[in-house]
């Protein structure tokens, strides 16, 4: 499985504070099935990471995986936040480019409101080339009250990345139904950890495939898609039939 949301590097934002417990995390991740990750720190005003502070840890991490023999694949990313996207200029945005490829981007959903300017700031990104990926929607309350409001997004080319303890159950009721929801109307795209512990906050995205049924569908979402963001393919077609009770209907796709 590919990881593409998680904050794995040391003493950068709310993940693990040393090395050591980044190494950790990435044990953890590789026992759960996971043979690549993608670090995601967060991009925005309390926690100002900058691309080069990313880079230098990630071969930091990179180098400590590589002495302990932990055959992770660490790629590079970043979790951007809207108010980076508002006054940040591309250039500087594309060097967080989610798995290391510059047409994607992972944006920060908010958990509470729906700014009046979301759709702007998303279509601006599509309008030069930049795919937004959206973390973790099913987790803001707008959202999970109306899940529909993300169609016009999907629809315009922005993908959606659902958190594996969502879909699991282990954030909620709401967090799991709006993910539930998602998958239901095809508008969910990936799953990923956004781990920052080795605990709840970890790993887990085998348990997160196994709950919304796994087989095709599963690997899509944790295998597929995500590889093909990283390798700059052409994306995947949603599996045209998959078990399970929430994800039968049809709608919008992923853009290819």
């Amino acid at each position: 499985m590919i990881d593409l949301h998680a904050h794995v590097l040391p003493g950068i934002d709310d993940g693990p504070a040393t090395l050591e417990s980044s190494v950790e995390l990435a044990r953890a991740a590789l026992a759960d099935g996971v043979t690549a990750m993608a670090a995601t720190p967060h991009v925005r005003d309390d926690y100002p990471t900058d691309a080069a502070t990313m880079m230098r840890l990630v071969r930091e991490l990179r180098a400590a995986l590589a002495a302990e023999s932990l055959p992770l694949e660490l790629l590079t990313g970043g979790e951007v936040a809207l108010e980076r996207l508002r006054s940040s200029a591309l250039s500087e945005l594309r060097a967080f480019g989610l798995g290391g490829n510059p047409q994607y981007l992972l944006v920060e959903f908010p958990y509470n409101g729906w700014p009046l300017d979301l759709p702007e700031l998303l279509f601006r990104l599509i309008a030069q080339d930049v795919t937004p990926v959206l973390a973790h929607p099913e987790r803001n309350d707008v959202v999970q009250k109306a899940p529909r409001r993300l169609e016009p997004l999907v629809s315009s080319g922005c993908l959606v990345q659902l958190t594996a303890a969502s879909a699991a159950g282990r954030l909620g009721r709401r967090a799991r139904a709006a993910a539930a929801r998602l998958l239901e109307l095809r508008l969910a795209h990936l799953l990923a950890s956004d781990a920052h512990s080795p605990g709840l906050r970890g790993a887990g995205l085998s348990a997160a495939a196994a709950e919304i049924g796994g087989g095709e569908l599963g690997v899509w979402l944790t295998q597929e898609l995500p590889a093909a963001i990283v390798s700059g393919a052409n994306l995947p077609p949603r599996p045209a039939r998959s078990r399970g009770r929430w994800w039968s209907r049809p709608g919008p796709g992923p853009r290819a």
